[in-house]
């Protein structure tokens, strides 16, 4: 006889996470019990009246909550479902369906109320200059292979409207609605198929085989089979982090498998590609690194770094996190360097160091040019560091693909000795900058002064990598081996000003880049306010093609973002913290509310309101993280809030002249620079409002920015 599995439904977490506290730990030790043994004699099955599924049963948790089974006729298969008081318990498993689908042979749970096509669709009245033609147009057949229940096929081919469609889908299996929203936004049936129907067209399902279908990655999206103890534990300690547990199917591919070289994952904001990423490391530590061999996890910023490695712990053993280090590129640099009794003082704009050796440089700036200091820093910026130039002759032959203003050889010697003295200052301060650091990490390597450190790598936010430090990369794991390297980010949001071209840098993606389409994080009303930010401008897919911005889809209907102007900052914050003292009376956790200005100068009048409303605040800095434990409303600029998520955002001072930054934009007379620096000051603002999860407010004093059209549409 097989053993006996036990399989608990990502919707019993949910259901788990909203009962009260007190009655957790009964419900903590039910579950422990019926994963141990379901037979057990001690575990009562009360057989449920009208329930949806003959198989259902009601189990007692304590007088007052009940537990939902799915109990097997054959087999060895116990589904947990559903824990809520005993009435409502009762009223889901009535209102509830779970079935193998006869064509996809995955599970499938949706509400069992009677759908007539009527009372879904003639629920919505359909504006008359809307076409009234079907939305899905897509025969019965294929439909069917998507997973569509028989039982819904007459609903889905009424459809007229995205509208609709949003009203049926508590009435659908998760991932039919998802594949019939990719069908409404005219994604290619084949796509969908691809990605949704049975790999291999029709084939024989056993309808009663839960074994079989657990073992679909369709059904593990939604349930798991407990392994053992301290699994179980791990996940009842955080029911709301189902990230930890249950992938999605296109995840899942991305991640169990191995891949012949580097793969490419993109994907729009709030997609999953940091969860791909981690998830990865975890079954490359389990399945391909030996014991004693180590794999590199980097992201571009030290508070993303903190943030993953705090995220990788609650995912992997403390065995497995031995294999994984952590760390931004430009922290591993300088540690290495110092290891390797090279240290260096790196220094990047900005800093007072790197200010005051390039004001002694630009003291030899040629008058006869009449070039805009401006100019100077970026020709350093854009060409001499990334290209490593390091003599006159060098720079005559460097390309400046990029720049928008051409140079004759005359012209190149004339500003050479501003570049040439600005290394020679930074030698006799015994600093270098990132670039440079980089180069000489590259040299140990490839004398042989230092050995390749990693079997394997995984590079998060990719988009903000210079090229040096991703041929770095590439340079640390051995060239040629299966699974060494998985690179993830989304060109839309690249907010730093750095641009590199993947196989330019030596990693190879032909034939593994791969793309996530589904929104996890933000509602749709949310999704579609950021992305119209990007809406028209083309991007790059980190290496050399483009990726367009359609396509993505949330799965989480909401109310449309709020926009608020008002006539100057001190009303507006006074209304911002007005809402968010209502939105904390209303049951929102302060920690979970994030302010976020363009600068830190714009969160001055909402710091000042907050302290003198007695509203605990911390503010989010460039080496801190994002603790739950600290209380307090977040306070962060925008480039601080890359690669989190907040329950409510507030984006202040969105006003005409700070967003986009006049300062930057007019800090340059080069037109190609100009329309880099309007990108990244766009992105910056895509990157912001996705960090939403259910609330979005944007709100600013005088004019509003024009990077937001038609306000009033929203």
């Amino acid at each position: 006889m097989a053993a006996i599995q036990v399989a608990i439904s990502q919707d019993f977490f949910t259901a788990f996470a909203r009962v009260p506290r007190a009655q957790q730990k009964k419900i903590n030790e039910f579950v422990s019990k019926f994963r141990a043994n379901p037979q057990a004699s001690g575990i009562n099955y009360e057989k449920i009246n009208d329930a949806a599924n003959d198989g259902y049963r009601s189990v007692r948790i304590d007088q007052n909550y009940r537990g939902i089974v799915m109990k097997p006729e054959t087999g060895n298969v116990y589904l947990l479902l559903w824990v809520d008081k005993h009435d409502d318990a009762y009223d889901w498993a009535r209102r509830h369906k779970i079935q193998v689908n006869p064509e996809t042979g995955s599970l499938q749970l949706y509400e069992a109320v009677h759908a007539d096509p009527d009372i879904i669709t003639g629920a919505v009245e359909v504006p008359e200059q809307v076409a009234t033609e079907p939305l899905i147009q897509v025969r019965d057949r294929e439909l069917l292979r998507l997973g569509v229940p028989e039982d819904r096929l007459a609903n889905v081919q009424a459809l007229k409207s995205q509208l609709e469609l949003d009203l049926l889908e508590s009435k659908l299996p998760v991932e039919v609605f998802e594949a019939l929203c990719f069908l409404a936004e005219g994604l290619p049936l084949d796509e969908v198929l691809e990605e949704y129907a049975l790999p291999d067209g029709p084939a024989k399902v056993d309808t009663t085989d839960f074994d079989a279908a657990l073992a679909r990655t369709q059904s593990q999206r939604r349930f798991r089979v407990i392994e053992d103890d301290q699994e179980l534990q791990r996940m009842l300690d955080a029911p709301l982090e189902q990230w930890r547990v249950f992938l999605h199917p296109t995840q899942r591919k991305l991640v169990e498998r191995h891949w012949n070289g580097p793969v490419r994952v993109l994907g729009g904001a709030g997609t999953g590609k940091t969860v791909v990423a981690m998830h990865r490391a975890r079954w490359l530590v389990k399945h391909v690194l030996q014991p004693g061999e180590k794999l590199l996890f980097t992201t571009f910023t030290r508070n993303l770094a903190a943030d993953i490695e705090v995220n990788l712990r609650k995912i992997c053993s403390s065995e497995q996190m031995q294999q994984i280090e952590v760390t931004n590129i430009d922290a591993w640099v300088s540690r290495f360097l110092k290891r390797e009794k090279h240290p260096a003082n790196i220094v990047y704009s900005g800093m007072d160091l790197y200010e005051r050796c390039w004001s002694r440089a630009m003291q030899l700036a040629d008058p006869e040019l009449t070039l805009p200091d401006t100019f100077y820093e970026e020709e350093w910026q854009r060409v001499v560091l990334p290209q490593r130039i390091i003599t006159r002759q060098d720079y005559f032959k460097a390309s400046r693909i990029g720049r928008g203003v051409a140079l004759s050889r005359k012209q190149r010697a004339m500003l050479w000795p501003v570049f040439e003295e600005m290394r020679l200052q930074l030698h006799q301060a015994g600093a270098m900058c990132s670039e440079d650091a980089v180069f000489t990490v590259l040299d140990m390597l490839d004398d042989g002064t230092a050995v390749r450190p990693y079997r394997a790598a995984v590079v998060d936010e990719a988009q903000d990598f210079g090229a040096e430090s991703l041929q770095l990369i590439r340079a640390l794991v051995p060239d040629g081996k299966q699974d060494d390297l998985m690179v993830v980010g989304d060109g839309h949001q690249r907010i730093y000003g750095r641009k590199a071209v993947l196989g330019q840098c030596g990693i190879n993606i032909r034939g593994r880049g791969r793309k996530l389409r589904i929104n996890y994080r933000t509602t749709e009303q949310i999704r579609r306010f950021a992305t119209a930010v990007l809406e028209g401008i083309d991007v790059d897919d980190l290496d050399d093609g483009t990726d367009p911005i359609t396509g993505y889809r949330s799965l989480i209907m909401g109310e449309s973002p709020v926009l608020r102007g008002f006539s100057d900052d001190a009303e507006e914050a006074e209304w911002v913290v007005n809402e968010i003292q209502q939105l904390v009376t209303n049951g929102v956790s302060a920690n979970e509310i994030c302010v976020v200005g363009r600068t830190q100068i714009q969160l001055r009048s909402v710091i000042e309101k907050l302290k003198s409303a007695g509203v605990e605040n911390y503010a989010i800095s460039r080496d801190s993280t994002d603790k739950a434990s600290i209380p307090g409303v977040r306070l962060a600029n925008m480039h601080r809030i890359k690669g989190l998520e907040f329950r409510i955002m507030f984006l202040v001072g969105i006003n005409a002249g700070v967003v986009p930054l006049e300062l930057s934009l007019d800090g340059t007379e080069d037109p190609v620079e100009k329309r880099a620096r309007e990108f990244n000051e766009r992105a910056l603002l895509h990157v912001a409002g996705t960090r939403a999860v259910n609330g979005l407010y944007v709100t600013w004093h005088g004019e509003l920015s024009r990077l937001i059209s038609n306000p009033e549409s929203i």
